[in-house]
């Protein structure tokens, strides 16, 4: 009876051995496999997350409160435990720390990760005289030039000192000319400006 309750509590160690083992092997290998699909990468300082995005939030240790969200219209996700939460205009450290920081609440050490499995919010609309014309969907900081590049150039017909960049900003339509000659001369630098989601291109 004694070498059964030996073995009984030596079989109980070992399986409490392999799931103390197991769990972390298994969420380590969720994150490599979401890492490695992922547009953005995880905990990233610089994107700005924002509507039509596509999330991975992942809790470690925790299967329920992980999941994939997409950024609403409203610039909102839903998380259990914490509801709703204010995503757009983050970066995904932030975010993070604001979950990290919500959950708090109901975990004793939350450790969340976030990210950005497809960067859908980042485009700018490119019209008129160029090889391509479409919509870009951008990963990163992108200049005017870079984006020309992107869409194979302008075409031989390109007014290019007329370029017009459309922004909207804060309910309000904002308009520059910019002269594209002058910055691949490398007169003009400051005109290669960096473009913001929802920016229109027209080349005349």
């Amino acid at each position: 009876m004694k070498r059964l309750y030996t073995i009984g509590v030596m079989t109980g160690f070992a399986i409490f051995i392999f799931f103390s083992i197991a769990y972390p092997q298994g969420d380590k290998e969720i994150l490599l496999k979401k890492e490695a699909q992922a547009e953005i990468p995880a905990d990233s300082a610089s994107y700005v997350i924002g509507a039509e995005d596509v999330l991975y939030i992942h809790v470690w240790k925790d299967e329920t409160l992980s999941k994939t969200v997409s950024v609403r219209t409203d610039g909102k996700i839903s998380i259990p435990l914490i509801d709703e939460i204010k995503a757009a205009g983050l970066t995904p450290l932030q975010l993070k720390e604001k979950l990290t920081e919500k959950l708090k609440e109901y975990l004793d050490v939350p450790t969340v990760t976030v990210i950005v499995m497809e960067a859908n919010s980042f485009k700018v609309y490119v019209s008129g005289q160029v090889r391509t014309p479409g919509v870009l969907r951008l990963r990163t900081e992108t200049s005017l030039a870079q984006a020309v590049s992107m869409v194979g150039g302008l075409t031989e017909w390109a007014k290019q000192s007329k370029i017009i960049i459309i922004r909207k900003e804060n309910g309000k339509e904002k308009r520059f000319t910019i002269n594209y000659k002058k910055i691949i001369q490398g007169k003009d630098l400051n005109s290669n400006i960096l473009l913001k989601p929802g920016d229109t291109i027209i080349v005349p």
